[in-house]
């Protein structure tokens, strides 16, 4: 048996798949056709109508997606758009280089998204209603504040019927961060139905990079959005501002989705809803596994969530030996963020400070991501989770039995259970 559990695997989807991609990218050869084009418009209409847009419009990155979604919705100069400190830096660039200014709040400390009643406290304690505009103004700094963006942490929604209601009475404009959700999905109380991450904000922002859910063989990312004018401003920002070859309405980007890249997505999007519930059963079979350990705390699914777990993330203040630990047993893990973004060299000038964000804080310390990708094996699984109940320093709540064949020298355990089977890029 190979006792080495990768993070993730690159390799064997696109093996699968070798034959199809590779058809794609004779196409490209044959036609000529490397940008735009068919391939382009045909999965931006399959990814529109994944997520429950109207609109889809690929573009270069992930973080094209957010700055552009930013800038189409109107977000101006020197505004202050609010989002948290525990994700990619990603969000944030998109925020500062779209020229607004990016605000923390505090997180829930179950979910790790963003807390509407700390988002609440900001928008009542620190900022006012100016009387000309309706406008709400930050009193610090005399900034308009104009937006939002809940990050869809590790795959699963933020609360956006708390949020959206917020923003609503606020004045601001909501831009998900859907980089790590693609498939995700939320129970709107207040629509009275399930709704997909990407079809509950003015726009939203997805990743394809290729550790995601859904991920390309390189850079791409795509913009969803039920307004027809975004996306057409969009469709502008992404190729230098023009509509039409050398008639440019504004300054725009570079930001265009390769057509080889779109190809390859449009195949790899028909496997999505299976490979995305795979990730759900192996979440499941972790949380049986391992849900007897004192020390560790599992991930916390709202029954308003369906998360499609891009991560699986646990929390231990044992973390870094637990992480060295398992790397000795070759077991790759990662850290999804270990520097929350207030607390980095990159915004030291804003002012802020260790304990600003506590919670955020907290979870930087004890976070950590198990290996978690849809061909991840039974076998597989039970090394990782053999190896965890193994630490030295765990606590177990009992030694009730959860599956035949484990190995601990801490625990005996027999019985049958289980299930056969990285903000923006």
């Amino acid at each position: 048996m190979n006792n080495h559990v990768p993070f993730l695997d690159l390799v064997t989807p696109h093996i699968n798949d070798e034959e199809a991609l590779l058809s794609v990218c004779r196409e490209a050869l044959r036609t000529g056709r490397f940008i735009g084009g068919p391939a382009v418009e045909e999965f931006e209409r399959s990814f529109a109508a994944f997520t429950d847009a109207k609109y889809c419009v690929g573009v270069g990155s992930g973080t094209d997606a957010l700055r552009f979604a930013l800038i189409a919705a109107g977000i101006r100069s020197e505004d202050i758009v609010v989002t948290v400190s525990n994700t990619f830096i990603a969000t944030t660039e998109a925020i500062s280089q779209a020229g607004a200014r990016p605000m923390f709040i505090d997180i829930d400390p179950r979910t790790c998204n963003m807390d509407p009643e700390r988002l609440q406290k900001f928008l009542s304690a620190d900022c006012e209603t100016d009387p000309g505009t309706g406008d709400t103004v930050h009193r610090k700094t005399g900034r308009r504040v104009s937006g939002v963006i809940p990050v869809h942490l590790y795959g699963q929604t933020a609360d956006m019927d708390a949020i959206r209601d917020i923003a609503g009475r606020h004045r601001l404009t909501v831009i998900e961060d859907a980089c790590q959700a693609h498939g995700a999905e939320y129970f709107s109380k207040s629509d009275g139905r399930w709704r997909k991450a990407g079809s509950m904000g003015t726009a939203a922002a997805f990743s394809f990079y290729p550790g995601k859910n859904l991920g390309a063989c390189g850079e791409a990312g795509a913009v969803t959005t039920n307004d027809e004018a975004i996306a057409d401003t969009i469709r502008m920002l992404r190729d230098h501002g023009q509509a039409k070859k050398y008639i440019h309405a504004m300054e725009g980007y570079n930001g265009r989705l390769d057509a080889i890249q779109a190809g390859f997505l449009q195949i790899k999007l028909r496997r999505l809803p299976a490979w995305n519930e795979q990730r759900r059963r192996h979440a499941d079979r972790y949380a049986h596994l391992l849900r007897d350990i004192e020390d560790v705390t599992l991930p916390y699914e709202p029954e308003w969530s369906r998360g499609v777990y891009h991560l699986y993330v646990i929390r231990t203040r044992e973390r870094d030996a637990l992480q060295k630990f398992l790397l000795e047993r070759n077991i790759v893990t990662g850290l999804h963020y270990p520097i929350p973004l207030h607390l980095q060299e990159a915004y030291a000038g804003y002012g802020f400070s260790a304990g600003d964000f506590p919670e955020a804080e907290a979870a930087s310390r004890e976070i950590l991501s198990l290996p978690m990708f849809p061909g991840l094996t039974e076998e597989q699984q039970n090394l990782v989770v053999d190896a965890i109940r193994s630490f030295p320093f765990f606590c177990h709540a009992g030694s009730e039995s959860l599956r035949p064949g484990a190995v601990s020298p801490q625990v005996v355990v027999g019985g049958a259970a289980g299930v056969s089977s990285q903000g923006a890029g």
